[in-house]
């Protein structure tokens, strides 16, 4: 067994962070298994070298220990580029010009039933479907700063209907889903049903060799990522990386979402939130211990 962490260096690791890293830590060790760090740094205008060393030193506070050298995504690039000429090459991407502008215009006013936000947020209505390489005026890895590249939902049809086995006989599949809490009873019927619902994702950003969508699937896989753990707000994202992994011919992990860490008011922590920082309670005399029993886990 081999588990991950994979923070990004753009502000203070809170509680929710500890939940995540102690539950993929102690998974590994009970098991015998090995624990990584992985530094998902691709956003290198708001990552910050201090929030990195300010990782490390959190999780040895916590008592966690990892495998070294630590992945980190921003060196990373050529592996990230491979991944999208074969995608390229398969004719399963198509370059888009669209601005975060140009989308909000399009869902001003959907269709009944559509849905606007998806997994990636606003669903994208394929304004630029259809565009090919020869629209292009350089080659893909030398695209136009304006230009991402999206991945055409719609010609992976013949992989959304494909099961994944689940350890406990039951079934994971990327259209056909068995209602469950993290993603309060909502089951897809058909591939057509989850088209729509998450729309053409973006796995090349603007100014970017990647998205959070490539990287995280490019990496688990040579990381060697046995089973991932992660928050249950990222059920939905699950399911377009286990797409991903079938186009690109890598190993499926087993997938487990825990709950999320809420304030006393019911809202999801976020690195906002310093006053639940790791480093506020260390600073405040608060020990490990003391942490894990905050988050349920003594």
């Amino acid at each position: 067994m081999r588990t991950r962490f994979a923070p990004s260096p753009t502000g203070p690791l809170h509680l929710g962070h500890a939940y995540s890293a102690i539950l993929a830590h102690d998974m590994a060790r009970r098991a015998g298994g090995e624990f990584v760090l992985r530094i998902e740094d691709i956003d290198q205008s708001r990552a910050r070298s201090e929030w990195e060393e300010m990782i490390y030193d959190d999780l040895e506070w916590l008592g966690l220990g990892w495998s070294k050298p630590v992945m980190r995504q921003s060196e990373r690039t050529p592996a990230y580029a491979a991944a999208l000429d074969t995608l390229w090459e398969s004719d399963l991407l198509y370059p888009c010009s669209c601005t975060r502008r140009d989308i909000e215009a399009a869902l001003s006013a959907p269709q009944e039933g559509v849905p606007v936000e998806g997994p990636d947020g606003p669903v994208y209505p394929g304004t630029c479907r259809g565009r090919h390489c020869g629209d292009l005026p350089c080659s893909m890895c030398e695209r136009p700063t304006d230009i991402h590249l999206r991945l055409d939902m719609g010609t992976t049809r013949g992989y959304l209907d494909k099961r994944i086995d689940k350890p406990d006989g039951g079934t994971f599949g990327l259209a056909f889903l068995e209602t469950g809490p993290a993603h309060r009873g909502d089951v897809f019927t058909s591939a057509d049903e989850y088209l729509t619902r998450v729309g053409d994702v973006v796995l090349a950003r603007r100014d970017m060799s990647t998205s959070y969508h490539l990287s995280v699937v490019v990496d688990d896989a040579a990381q060697g990522i046995t089973h991932v753990v992660r928050g249950e707000d990222l059920f939905e994202a699950t399911r377009i990386h286990v797409l991903l992994q079938r186009l690109l011919g890598l190993p499926t992990p087993v997938y487990h979402h825990h709950r999320l860490i809420r304030d006393e008011t019911g809202k999801r922590l976020a690195k906002r939130d310093d006053a639940r920082a790791i480093a506020k309670f260390r600073a405040d005399g608060v020990t490990p211990a003391d942490i894990r029993r905050m988050v349920g886990l003594a």
